[in-house]
């Protein structure tokens, strides 16, 4: 094919090039080879690894279909079981799932598995946290996952931020400090900033959010408030909006969803309200939905569209009732 056509050919137009099967536009006399992104292999699917039923701490993980009501299914088994996990560690091909917690013998973990989110499987070592935490706030990128805050056994709280790269195993390493000590909060990211929520502060829940630039290591700062002080207050989000389901509301659990613009500076706004009150209930996202999933002896699955505030509905249910469950997806804010 020529390089220049008629002409009457007019600027914009679209072309298939029969040589090399390329789509072409053409612009300042001249036709250009269009940029196309690969699809990616599956649906935005959510894993759901660990936590506790009313008798038993798991290593059970589940998937959803996110953009799909429907029930979870069953996808593999975590190295060892344990739950008190929230937010999501996740890029477009792998999920990670870090520390936790197993009452027997109260032991703390500093253990990362991961799998492959694509293919349903057992999960796999990763490597190693530097500290033995749980109730930290996961959050992630496309490229590096973020362990912030948990419960430390030393000191109760612990306001440590933990970072590795998903994309290679092997163990985190120290990315900067919280402006807090705080256990039990929420997590959310875009591409370029990561949210933490509420969460237990000595000597009381809070209400502070802070944030850190996932790319470059240093302290988090603060963001602004929720609507009220939270732990327990896992979240999720798209690349411009996170929502953060409350927990526990002392003396209490609360069923109110509070959400933020995560480019800008400022406090939460009410969402809406999920069906049910629960308390370490977790969640997952695609750019269009957030799902919150379970709870302390809950089996239900709510969604509720992130572009407009509003009650959450019904999903599904997991394939037993279980909260304080890791999660991974390959649609989160986090990846852009």
């Amino acid at each position: 094919m020529a390089l220049k056509p008629p002409v009457e050919v007019p600027q914009g137009a679209i072309r298939l090039n029969t040589d090399s099967q390329k789509l072409e536009f053409f612009a300042q006399d001249q036709w250009w080879e269009m940029a196309t992104d690969v699809a990616s292999p599956i649906a935005t699917r959510g894993v759901l690894a660990g936590g506790y039923t009313p008798s038993a701490w798991i290593n059970t993980i589940d998937y959803i279909m996110i953009a799909t009501a429907g029930n979870a299914v069953e996808f593999g088994d975590m190295t060892v079981a344990r739950g008190d996990f929230g937010g999501t560690i996740s890029s477009e091909t792998r999920g990670c799932f870090a520390g936790g917690y197993f009452p027997s013998g109260q032991v703390r973990y500093n253990v990362i598995d991961y799998v492959t989110i694509a293919t349903a499987g057992n999960a796999t070592d990763f490597g190693d946290l530097p500290r033995t935490a749980n109730a930290g706030t996961p959050l992630s990128s496309a490229t590096r996952g973020i362990y912030a805050g948990g419960y430390y056994p030393s000191n109760n709280r612990d306001d440590q931020i933990d970072y590795f790269t998903i994309a290679s195993t092997g163990n985190a390493a120290d990315f900067g400090d919280l402006t807090d000590e705080t256990r039990h909060g929420g997590g959310s990211a875009s591409a370029t900033r990561g949210i933490i929520a509420g969460g237990n502060i000595n000597p009381s829940y809070s209400n502070h959010i802070q944030y850190i630039t996932i790319a470059s290591l240093g302290n988090a700062a603060e963001f602004g408030d929720l609507t009220a002080a939270r732990q327990t207050c896992y979240g999720a989000s798209n690349s411009i909006r996170a929502c953060f389901a409350y927990g526990t509301a002392h003396p209490s659990y609360s069923n109110a969803v509070d959400y933020l613009t995560i480019a800008t500076l400022g406090n939460a706004q009410d969402f809406g309200d999920l069906s049910t009150s629960v308390n370490h209930t977790s969640a997952v996202s695609s750019p269009l939905r957030i799902v919150m999933y379970g709870g302390a002896a809950k089996n239900e699955i709510q969604y509720h569209e992130l572009a407009s505030t509003g009650n959450f509905a019904d999903f599904g249910d997991l394939t037993e009732a279980r909260g304080s469950c890791a999660s991974a997806s390959n649609g989160h804010g986090g990846l852009g």
